[in-house]
């Protein structure tokens, strides 16, 4: 290696550990919260309904013996009225249903509830703290849009673009902080 190349690599050693530190520092705490909230949900399953609730079973799997999902909707919503509040908003973020366990969780946008109701008697089976889509919400970015009330998810946006470019960064600084060096004795 001539001394050229040899300065030039070296000037490319020092941008890395440059930027490498730099990122570092100025996203220490969003890593540490994605790589937190990361190892939550890789556990959320394995944790006794803590993070994950667990789903319930209902009396048939038969879909022929099932309510009308407008009934099933109703009762989840008298349900939240009766039981966890009257001023809870009944705006929906998403209906999951379970054929295999003849169960149906109507999860609310409104502090993270679910209500699991039996498919065929519109019973109650569970009323649930929805603790992994909240922790989901924060890994992703997309809590600051439900705190700020954005209409979309600009800030989640942003925030993975941010993160995920920041990832790629350290990915490559590191390798070439790994690697350049090992170029530099060898020659």
């Amino acid at each position: 290696m001539n001394p050229g190349q040899r300065k030039s690599r070296a000037k490319i050693l020092r941008i890395a550990r440059r930027l490498h530190r730099t990122t570092g520092t100025l996203l220490f705490v969003f890593f540490f919260i994605l790589a937190c909230t990361g190892l939550l949900l890789g556990w959320k399953k394995h944790t006794g309904g803590v993070i994950l609730p667990k789903s319930y079973q209902g009396k048939s799997t038969d879909m022929k013996n099932w309510l009308p999902v407008d009934i099933l909707h109703q009762k989840a919503a008298v349900v939240v009225r009766e039981q966890i509040s009257p001023e809870m908003s009944l705006e929906l973020e998403r209906i999951d249903f379970r054929p295999d366990k003849g169960m149906v969780k109507f999860v609310f946008i409104e502090d993270f509830w679910g209500v699991q109701l039996d498919c065929t008697t519109g019973e109650l089976l569970h009323i649930e703290r929805r603790r992994s889509d909240f922790i989901e919400n924060i890994h992703d970015g997309s809590i600051l849009d439900y705190l700020i009330d954005t209409d979309g998810e600009q800030l989640k946006l942003i925030y993975t673009t941010i993160m995920g470019g920041a990832l790629l960064l350290f990915t490559i600084s590191g390798f070439w902080l790994w690697y350049g060096p090992k170029q530099f004795k060898k020659k």
